[in-house]
C-alpha cells in the first residue's frame, strides 16, 4: 500500500480526537463526498489536541456530516450545526435530523431562535414529564383507544415520536411509559387481540403429491416477510410539519395500511406492471388494509376507454379486489384550487419561456452548465395568479404558458426540484369524463402526491426512477400544508428476450408482425392472460423474486420454469397429436370398441376420471414413427413394437404406404394381445377414430416461441424488428385431440385459481390442459363452437435451444 494522503492523514488525527475509531474512518475515506465534508468540517472547528470528546458527540458529528455531504459548508450553516453539537445543544439524533432539515430549507442566516425551537434546543425530558405527556395524550384520544385496543400501541407511539415535544424524549422511556399505560388503561391482552387465526388447511387426498408443502404456504407471502417491504414505516410513522395532519389521516383510516395503484390509461399494462401490482394490492391485504386503482387521467390526449377497462380487468383477474376505483379527474377542481393556494404562498409562478429556455435554465445538455432562475420567476404573486387563470380560461394555447413550482434550482442537486411544471394548456381531445370543462390540466408532478394525500395513503411505493421525486413530493405536500404520505421506492422488474416499450410494440401491431396487443408472443398483461398463463403462476413469480431495491432483469425461461411448475400441480392431462397420421391395427375387427378409464392427472384420483375410447384405427404423431429403425430409437417402425399409453397391449408396425411427395399417409399395425405380454420401451400417445364417440376432436394448436432472436432485441444495429425470430410460431391446423377437452372446457378452471374464481370474468384460457409429451396449453379467444383454437403456455421442460 502507498503512503497516505495529507487529507488521509488529517481526518485520522481528526476521527482520533473524536474517538471514533478506524471503522468510521474507512468508510467515510471510501465516499468522496464524505471525505470532503469532514476535511471542511475539521478545518473549521476547534478540537483538544488530547482527545477528551465524548464518543456519543463524534456520532451526531458523523450522522451531521453524512446528512450534508451534498449541501457544502460555505454558507457556515453546517458548521453551525456542528457547533451546536459540540457545545451540547443538540444531543439526540432526532434534533439531528431537525437541524439538517432546518439548515437545507432555510435561506439566508441561521435565525438562533427559530432553529433552538425547530430543534428542541432546551427541552429536557425527566420521567416524571414523560409519564404527564403521555398521560395528557391517553386521555385526549382515549375512545379511539378503547376501540381499537393494542393496535393503538404503534400509532399512539408514532404519533407521540413524530408530532408532539416527545420527540426530544429519550425513545426507551417513551416507549415503557406507552406500554405502561396502555396496560393501566386496557388490562391484560385476551382475544380481542389476538392475531386473525389462519384457516386450517384441509387434509390431502390419498394419493396426492405433497409437492406443495407447509414451508410453500407460509412462503406465499415472503415478498412481505422480509427483504423492502418487511422494512416499511408502520401507518403514522409518516413525519408531518402539521401535526394535526397525522391525527387526522389517522383517524380517517383507522390507522390501517392504504395503498394505491395508479396507472395511466394510456395502454396495455405488461409483465413489469405486475409486480407492482401485486406490491400494493398484496401489502395492503396483508396488512389488513386497503388498495385504491386510481387512474391517472390528466392527459386525455393519449387515454382511451379500452385502457380504462383493460387495467380494471387485469387487476381483477391477478385476483385483487379495488377498494375504490377512482381518477385523478375526480379531484380536479380540488388540484385547480390548490395550485392557486400554491401560487398565493409565493411557491408557484407563470412561466411563458420555451421548452428550450427551460432546459437552458437547468443547465443545459446533461444538465452540467450554469443553471439560472427563470426571468419570470420573481413577478408579482398577483400577477401569477391573473395569467393562471387566463390559461384556465383559453387564452393561452399549449406551450405558451405553464405553471412551475418555485423550488430550489439554484442550490438543489436533485433535478426534481428544479421548478417542476405544474399545470400546463392542453386543447386537443376531449377529456373522456370531463369533456371540454378543463383547458388546463395538472402534471404527474403536481397531480400524484396531492391525490395520495386526498386518499389518505399511508405507504406510496413505486419504482426507483421515482426516487428523485421523493423530494419533490414532500415539498409540495409540506408547502400546502397538507398530509404528507410516505413514498419508498422498489426495482422494477424487467424480462429480457422480449420488449415492453408501448411505442415498439404498437409497430409490431400495426406492421402484423403480432396478432395484435393480446398476442400470446408478447408480454403484456392481455398476451400473458390469452397465452394462458394462470394469475396465480404470475404473483408466485413475483413472490419467488422478492422486493429489493435493485431492478431484477430475468431472462424468460426463468419465468416459464415457474409457470411450468405452476401448471404441473394444477393441470390435468390430455392426448393430443399435432400431425396425425392414421394407424390401421388389421388384427381388430372394423367394429371393435373399447373405453379406457384414464385419470385426469396421475395419482390424484380427486380430479376425476374420463372414459377413453379404443377402436381399430387410432392416430399417431408422424414424429412418432420412422421409415427405418435404429438402436437408439424406442417409438414405432416397420417390425417393431410400441406401447400406447393406457392400452393393454402393444403395437407392432408391420407396413406403410406414401404420397407422391413421399410422406406416410398411413401405418398397418398389429395388436399384440396373445401370448406373453412384454412391457414396451416407450409408450406414445394417440388419439382413436370412433365418429359414434365424437373421437377425435380436431382443433388448430398454435405453437410460439420467443419473438426475439437475442436477449436484448433493442442491441440489434438494424433494429429490434431486424431481431425476430422466424420461427416464434408453428400453426398445426390440422391437429386432433381426445374427447377428454370438452370436460376440461366445461370445468374451467382447474382447479378454481386465484382470480379466476368467479366463473364469469374466467375467459377461455381459463381452460388449460398439459398435452401428454407436447407441452401444457389453454384454449385461445379464437375458438368457436365448431373448432377449438389452443395455444402453447409452456413447453414440458425447459427448450435446450434457447438462449441461455
Amino acid at each position: 500500500m502507498g503512503e497516505p494522503t495529507p487529507e488521509e492523514v488529517f481526518l485520522t488525527g481528526g476521527f482520533a480526537r473524536l474517538g471514533l475509531g478506524e471503522k468510521p474512518l474507512k468508510e467515510a475515506l471510501k465516499n468522496k463526498k464524505i471525505t470532503a465534508a469532514w476535511t471542511e468540517v475539521l478545518s473549521d472547528i476547534k478540537l483538544p489536541e488530547d482527545g477528551g470528546v465524548d464518543p456519543k458527540v463524534g456520532a451526531l458529528l458523523s450522522a451531521v456530516v453524512t446528512a450534508t455531504k451534498d449541501v457544502g459548508g460555505a454558507d457556515g450553516k453546517r458548521v453551525f450545526v456542528v457547533n451546536a453539537v459540540l457545545d451540547g445543544k443538540l444531543k439526540s439524533n432526532a434534533q439531528i435530523e431537525a437541524a439538517v432539515k432546518y439548515i437545507k430549507g432555510r435561506k439566508g442566516d441561521v435565525d438562533v431562535t427559530e432553529f433552538d425551537k425547530e430543534c428542541g434546543v432546551g427541552i429536557e425530558f425527566t420521567l416524571e414529564k414523560v409519564e404527564k405527556e403521555v398521560r395528557a395524550y391517553i386521555e385526549e384520544h382515549k375512545s379511539t383507544i378503547l376501540e381499537q385496543r393494542y393496535k393503538a400501541f404503534t400509532p399512539t407511539l408514532v404519533t407521540l415520536k413524530t408530532a408532539t415535544d416527545l420527540r426530544w424524549a429519550p425513545p426507551a422511556d417513551l416507549k415503557k411509559e406507552v406500554d405502561t399505560q396502555l396496560a393501566t388503561l386496557l388490562g391484560p391482552k385476551d382475544e380481542r387481540d389476538a392475531p386473525p387465526k389462519k384457516q386450517p388447511k384441509a387434509p390431502a387426498a390419498a394419493g396426492t403429491k405433497l409437492a406443495k408443502t407447509e414451508n410453500e404456504d407460509i412462503s406465499k407471502n415472503r415478498m412481505f416477510e422480509e427483504g423492502f417491504l418487511a422494512g416499511l414505516h408502520r401507518p403514522g410513522g409518516n413525519e408531518q410539519i402539521i401535526p394535526a395532519n397525522m391525527e387526522a389521516h389517522l383517524k380517517a383510516t383507522g390507522g390501517r395500511v392504504f395503498t394505491r395503484f395508479p396507472p395511466e390509461p394510456n395502454g396495455y399494462l405488461h409483465i413489469g406492471h405486475s409486480k407492482a401490482i401485486t406490491i400494493n394490492f398484496g401489502f395492503a391485504r396483508y396488512h389488513g388494509g386497503e388498495c385504491y386503482l386510481r387512474y391517472d387521467d390528466t392527459n386525455p390526449e393519449a387515454e382511451e376507454e379500452r385502457y380504462f377497462t383493460a387495467i380494471r380487468e387485469i387487476v381483477e383477474w391477478l385476483g385483487f379486489q379495488p377498494y375504490k376505483i377512482t381518477h385523478a379527474s375526480d379531484h380536479f377542481q380540488r388540484l385547480y384550487e390548490l395550485a392557486e393556494d400554491l401560487i398565493k404562498r409565493d411557491k408557484g409562478y407563470i412561466c411563458h419561456c420555451t421548452a428550450e429556455e427551460v432546459n437552458l435554465q437547468r443547465g443545459g445538455k446533461d444538465n452540467r452548465g450554469p443553471r439560472f432562475e427563470c426571468k419570470h420567476r420573481n413577478r408579482p404573486i398577483e400577477e401569477s395568479l391573473q395569467e393562471f387563470r387566463n390559461m384556465r380560461d383559453g387564452k393561452y394555447k399549449p406551450k405558451e404558458a405553464m405553471l412551475r413550482m418555485k423550488q430550489d434550482i439554484l442550490g438543489s442537486g436533485n433535478p426534481q426540484m428544479w421548478d417542476l411544471t405544474a399545470y400546463r394548456v392542453l386543447d386537443g381531445a376531449p377529456h373522456h369524463r370531463t369533456g371540454d370543462e378543463w383547458k388546463v390540466y395538472p402534471t404527474y408532478d403536481f397531480t400524484h402526491c396531492l391525490c395520495d394525500s386526498f386518499e389518505n395513503i399511508s405507504h406510496s411505493l413505486c419504482t426507483t426512477e421515482f426516487i428523485n421525486s421523493r423530494e419533490s413530493y414532500d415539498w409540495l405536500c409540506n408547502a400546502l400544508e397538507i398530509y404528507r404520505p410516505q413514498q419508498r421506492e422498489y426495482g422494477r422488474l424487467n424480462l429480457t428476450g422480449t420488449i415492453m416499450s408501448k411505442r415498439k410494440i404498437a409497430k409490431l401491431v400495426s406492421g402484423s408482425y403480432v396478432r395484435g396487443w393480446d398476442d400470446p408472443r408478447l408480454y403484456t398483461l392481455v398476451a400473458i392472460r390469452r397465452r394462458g398463463i394462470p394469475p396465480g403462476a404470475i404473483l408466485a413469480f413475483v413472490n419467488e423474486l422478492g422486493v429489493t431495491t435493485a431492478h431484477s432483469y430475468v431472462q424468460i425461461k426463468r419465468f416459464e420454469q415457474t409457470v411450468r411448475r405452476y401448471l404441473e400441480e394444477t393441470v390435468p392431462r390430455l392426448m393430443m397429436i399435432l400431425d396425425p397420421i392414421p394407424i390401421i391395427i388389421e388384427n381388430l375387427p372394423e367394429d371393435h370398441l373399447e373405453e379406457f378409464s384414464v385419470p385426469f392427472m396421475p395419482n390424484d384420483i380427486k380430479l376425476g376420471e374420463h372414459m377413453v375410447p379404443f377402436t381399430r384405427k387410432v392416430y399417431i404423431d408422424r414424429s412418432d414413427f420412422r421409415e427405418e429403425d435404429s438402436a437408439d430409437y424406442f417409438r414405432l417402425a416397420p417390425g417393431k413394437s410400441v406401447g400406447l399409453l393406457k392400452v393393454p397391449s402393444t403395437i407392432r408396425a408391420t407396413s406403410y404406404t406414401k404420397d407422391e411427395a413421399g410422406n406416410v399417409t398411413e401405418v398397418r399395425a398389429e395388436y399384440e394381445n396373445t401370448g406373453k405380454f412384454k412391457k414396451p420401451k416407450t409408450y406414445i400417445q394417440w388419439v382413436c377414430d370412433a365418429p359414434s364417440k365424437g373421437s377425435p376432436v380436431r382443433v388448430e394448436a398454435r405453437l410460439t416461441n420467443q419473438l426475439f432472436k437475442s436477449e436484448n432485441p433493442e442491441d440489434n444495429p438494424d433494429s429490434y424488428l431486424a431481431d425476430i425470430n422466424p420461427d416464434s410460431e408453428h400453426v398445426y391446423k390440422n391437429a386432433i385431440i381426445e374427447t377428454g377437452i370438452h370436460e376440461v372446457h366445461r370445468r374451467a378452471p382447474w382447479p378454481e385459481l386465484e382470480g379466476e374464481k368467479n366463473s364469469s370474468k374466467a375467459g377461455p384460457e381459463s381452460c388449460r390442459f398439459q398435452a401428454l409429451r407436447v407441452g401444457y396449453f389453454a384454449l385461445d379467444s379464437d375458438s368457436t363452437d365448431d373448432r377449438l383454437v389452443l395455444n402453447r403456455i409452456v413447453t414440458l421442460k425447459e427448450d435446450a435451444g434457447k438462449n441461455a
